[in-house]
């Protein structure tokens, strides 16, 4: 493979994916650009404008499957709507429904003071969380589904 690929190249094999183009290629345009999140849809169009041949549906498996392989972590901030997050490292997150977008929150943040004790034969393998905000003059933007402006249940 090329020099261009190689630390996408050596990221694949660590973690026990076989390099494929398709993989390749996307692992490039995910994991060498820094940290950062996104959906399936727009890897999809930057895999496009970067003149990658690659379906939608190949992408979706493909993120799933680096997910699995611990390369990234899905962010689910809503029924049906997930992002991927390049840094697989435990962290939180801020979702802005009014925006669409997704950002760290600094891990000096939050802080656990106790946790439940998981089910019997059970651990607890990592915590998500998610805080929803919007804007703080009620605005509504592109993204938001709620029509009085108040906080979302979900």
């Amino acid at each position: 493979m090329s020099r261009v690929y190689a630390n996408s190249l050596r990221q694949l094999k660590a973690a026990g994916l076989r390099p494929t183009r398709q993989r390749l290629a996307l692992a490039k345009l995910l994991l060498e650009n820094g940290p950062r999140h996104l959906t399936a849809e727009e890897l999809f169009q930057e895999a496009r404008q970067a003149g990658i041949p690659v379906s939608l549906a190949t992408v979706y498996n493909t993120l799933h499957q680096f997910t699995g392989a611990g390369l990234l972590i899905e962010v689910v901030v809503g029924s049906g709507q997930s992002y991927f997050d390049t840094n697989p490292t435990s962290h939180w997150h801020y979702f802005d429904k009014s925006t669409g977008e997704i950002v760290d929150v600094p891990e000096q943040a939050i802080e656990f003071a106790k946790l439940p004790d998981p089910p019997p034969g059970k651990v607890i393998e990592r915590i998500d969380v998610v805080v929803r905000i919007r804007d703080a003059d009620g605005v509504r933007r592109r993204g938001s589904s709620d029509e009085s402006g108040g906080s979302d249940p979900d």
